[in-house]
């Protein structure tokens, strides 16, 4: 029965060594099987093509086989990977194998290399690089689809903005920092109703990713915007002071966001929208997430009976 195919380098300074020490894994059933002279000939062939397992001598001039395996343990960290390391040398002591082991090395063949061990120990450490490569891919596909269903449930489905769980997030996280470090933030809702409510149906999705653009545009980058009902969305901005904060900003906001109506396949959409905010800062008294959200509520039902800027900041 033919060995598992494997990719084998084979590192020693000396030729002679390099190719008994191929012709041999070749014999035993292995074909891919490249040669260095040198570790950083070793290195420069990792580079090109990875391995499964490196053969290396330990004593080599410049660089030897020890510091060449650390070098590929702080390769394969970077590249999340794992490559098996045999080291192979005229050393016999205890005392030298426990620090090949603590350098990184997982096997080790001392000279004369016959070839039933040779074969063992090359099936063995192959087995080790598959599992581990195996695990490293498990681990990164579960951390893949645990990011994805993370951005998944915080994320609006139509307009890719946050939802009401980002919005949560990110409000739970300024409450303690404003408690911690001072400063302040604000809390908005936005509430967006279409003029004409015959055409609502239709274009509903259309206006409410048109806005959620211009509403994205009119605030910092760093504010969060947040989907957070059917026509309701949420603005939290932080502030490093009570002095830099400006309620008039959110009247300048209403300008921007209203300006010409949303652009819609059927043309544009004219809207009307209503603003509540509460600014809160270190100094005032720590107020629950449940009571910021009641009271920024209040200001915008107030902003909805408005007849005129639609904006009310407390």
């Amino acid at each position: 029965m033919p060995p598992p195919p494997l990719s084998i380098l084979v590192v020693d300074d000396m030729q002679y060594s390099r190719t008994v020490l191929r012709n041999t894994l070749e014999r035993i059933g292995y074909d891919d099987v490249r040669l260095a002279g040198s570790a950083q000939e070793a290195q420069d062939a990792l580079a090109q093509r990875r391995a499964d397992v490196v053969i290396v001598d330990w004593v080599m001039p410049e660089m030897n086989g020890l510091e060449l395996a650390s070098a590929i343990r702080l390769h394969d960290e970077e590249a999340d990977r794992y490559t098996s390391i045999i080291l192979f040398t005229s050393k016999d002591e205890d005392t030298a194998m426990l620090k090949a082991f603590h350098q990184g090395v997982d096997d080790f063949l001392t000279k004369p290399i016959h070839d039933i061990h040779l074969a063992a120990r090359i099936y063995a450490a192959g087995r080790i690089a598959m599992l581990q490569n195996r695990l490293i891919e498990t681990s990164s596909a579960l951390e893949t689809a645990n990011r994805l269903l993370e951005h998944q449930s915080t994320a609006d489905p139509i307009t890719g903005l946050g939802n009401q769980r980002a919005l949560n997030q990110r409000l739970e996280a300024l409450v303690l920092e404003t408690q911690a470090r001072a400063g302040g933030f604000c809390l908005a809702l936005v509430s967006l109703d279409q003029e004409d409510d015959d055409q609502q149906s239709d274009l509903s999705a259309e206006v409410l990713v048109g806005f959620a653009k211009r509403l994205r545009l009119a605030v910092r980058p760093t504010d969060l915007v947040a989907r957070i009902a059917e026509e309701e969305f949420a603005l939290l901005m932080h502030v490093h002071s009570p002095q830099d904060f400006n309620r008039d900003l959110f009247k300048r906001v209403l300008a921007s966001i209203t300006q010409d109506g949303i652009q819609t396949s059927e043309g544009p959409i004219a809207i009307k929208v209503s603003i509540g905010a509460h600014f809160h800062h270190s100094e005032q008294r720590l107020m629950t997430i449940r009571d910021l959200m009641k009271q920024v509520r209040i200001n915008l039902e107030k902003a909805r009976h408005q007849s005129s800027t639609h904006v009310v900041v407390t």
